[in-house]
């Protein structure tokens, strides 16, 4: 896994990598923000978006040593989502500081604008690849339950989550996904799997908000976080329970 970016306090550019029991420093990304988004893999990353002073469009690629910036996002945001791959990347949502609901596409080389969402909202959980994108819940009007599909040309409705929430993990696929933590009056420790219909609740994490996932539903990563303090605490999920795995990274 790959986490990058961030508030502790004060933007940051540290860049980490797990291997499955630690973290060690990875290559600082080029310019130090927070709220970015990210796609890919450990060792073909990418980040983007973001709040530098302003919000950013800015764009960097990992090859797994280093970081170099590529193409610029077309609408500059922060609290955006993102998934995919390295060369096929999906980033939706956020806010400029109004909020937003563009889709853009990233190829490799540029961000392509998309068909916009239904909802604008921001600190939305995402799952799955640019054709089979997920987007669950966040702040829009009002802190949301909603989820929305994307196959790579248009947004429709899914299941709605039992616990709406904003600023939480997501990890998995479009048709099997893990919501977890995130914000609601308070922050929660509830955590939810999507089977492409429906939302069930599974084993809670230690309750916070502003989160990373990352991997599958039956074995997901959560990194990071505030509770309220900026958190170095990752939790390991697999499918029936969750337990902390590293305190010192």
């Amino acid at each position: 896994a790959l986490v990058f970016g961030g508030h502790a306090p004060g933007n940051v550019n540290n860049s980490e990598e797990y291997n499955g029991s630690s973290w060690t420093e990875g290559d600082n990304l080029n310019t130090a923000r927070t709220r970015l988004a990210g796609a890919g893999t450990q060792n073909a990353g990418l980040g983007f978006g973001g709040l530098i002073s302003d919000d950013s469009a800015l764009t960097e690629a990992y090859n797994g040593t280093s970081w170099s910036e590529v193409g610029d996002l077309n609408t500059a945001r922060r609290g955006l989502a993102g998934a995919g791959a390295q060369n096929a990347a999906i980033a939706y949502g956020g806010r400029t500081p109004s909020l937003q609901n563009a889709t853009e596409l990233y190829n490799g080389m540029s961000w392509i604008n998309s068909t916009n969402m239904i909802n604008a909202r921001y600190g939305i959980a995402c799952a799955g690849t640019v054709n089979a994108t997920l987007a669950a819940a966040g702040s829009g009007s009002a802190v949301s339950s909603v989820t929305e599909l994307f196959d790579g040309s248009a947004w429709s409705t899914g299941g709605a989550l039992s616990t709406g929430r904003y600023q939480g993990a997501g990890a998995g696929s479009q048709n099997a996904a893990l919501a977890a933590g995130g914000y609601v009056n308070a922050k929660i420790a509830n955590s939810e799997e999507y089977n492409g219909t429906t939302w069930s609740a599974t084993g809670d994490i230690i309750a916070r908000w502003g989160v990373s996932g990352m991997g599958s539903q039956t074995s997901g990563l959560i990194a990071g976080g505030a509770v309220p303090g900026d958190s170095n605490l990752t939790e390991e999920y697999s499918a029936t329970y969750v337990k902390t795995v590293c305190l010192n990274s």
